[in-house]
């Protein structure tokens, strides 16, 4: 997932994904530790930066609203 595809969803549909990301991490996890041998041991890892990146992406939002709603008072 790329930046330039997470500035074309709304707020909803972020929060949305980074659930189904954080539903689809735990399953592999739960899988992985259950013993059974995982067919992308790499998607974990690809997951987490997905996740890393709404985060990163939501935060950087918000810091600009902040500094509009500062500026305009």
């Amino acid at each position: 997932m790329k930046m330039k595809d997470l500035k074309m969803l709304d707020k909803i549909e972020l929060a949305k994904k980074q659930k189904n990301l954080s539903d689809e991490i735990l399953k592999l996890r739960t899988q992985a530790a259950a013993g059974a041998k995982l067919e992308k041991p790499k998607k974990i890892r690809e997951i987490k930066k997905d996740i890393a990146r709404i985060l990163t992406f939501q935060n950087q939002v918000k810091k600009i609203k902040e500094k509009e709603t500062k500026k305009n008072e």
